[in-house]
């Protein structure tokens, strides 16, 4: 397929179709109209996706992967969890910012919602729910909204280095999971290419709030 040709995917976004499962989890906000509108459009999002070299292929091939990680989701984030616990540098983002201790319920909090946005990423709906919902995700990590959503004392905001660099641990622990449910070789490779494109978009996403006016 040539790059160009780069899909915008709007059909049901996750939400409803997960319905109540979506609803009751706290700060879940995705197409409930509640959210600002995102400073990038549609077309800025196709945009992105030539430069990631993202094509209708990396759509399908994530929606094959849907059922794999919805599956494992808890064990996948089991091992992402650990990789934070085990990192001092991340893991500060989640502790109270008086005693420097990890918040538990902040922690599960998270976690609830990061459980969804492996679905949502593994369903590959690219509409304006979904675009103005990855803003509100990046203002979240940023100094503007953090804490607000669960209510915590944390450290003001995620720092911008970290936010991509996680694009790796991400992925690179997802692959084993991708593998595990009888997939081939050559589509295991082609899910967590995917994959690897679909997380960089987004947390360039989420990087809007810490790039001066313009500069995005």
């Amino acid at each position: 397929m040539n790059p160009s040709e780069v899909p915008i995917a709007a059909t049901a976004h996750p939400a409803a179709s997960r319905g109540a499962t979506a609803a009751a989890v706290p700060g879940y906000a995705r197409g409930q109209g509640t959210l600002a509108p995102a400073p990038y459009t549609l077309d800025d999002l196709r945009a992105l996706q030539k430069a990631l070299l993202f094509t209708d292929d990396d759509v399908a091939a994530l929606r094959r992967s849907r059922a794999i990680v919805a599956d494992q989701a808890d064990a996948i984030l089991d091992v992402w969890y650990g990789f934070v616990a085990s990192t001092p540098e991340l893991v500060r983002y989640f502790s109270d910012a008086r005693t420097g201790q990890p918040d538990a319920a902040y922690l599960a909090a998270v976690r609830k919602r990061f459980a969804l946005w492996i679905v949502d990423t593994a369903e590959a709906n690219y509409d304006q729910d979904w675009l103005d919902w990855q803003y509100e995700i990046g203002l979240r990590h940023h100094r503007l909204k953090k804490n607000r959503t669960d209510g915590v004392a944390s450290v003001a905001q995620v720092d911008f280095r970290y936010i991509p660099a996680l694009t790796i641990p991400i992925t690179t622990t997802l692959k084993p999971f991708l593998a595990s449910r009888g997939a081939s070789v050559e589509d295991v490779e082609t899910m967590h290419a995917a994959w690897v494109k679909s997380v960089l978009m987004q947390t360039i996403l989420w990087c809007h709030p810490y790039v001066r006016d313009g500069q995005f």
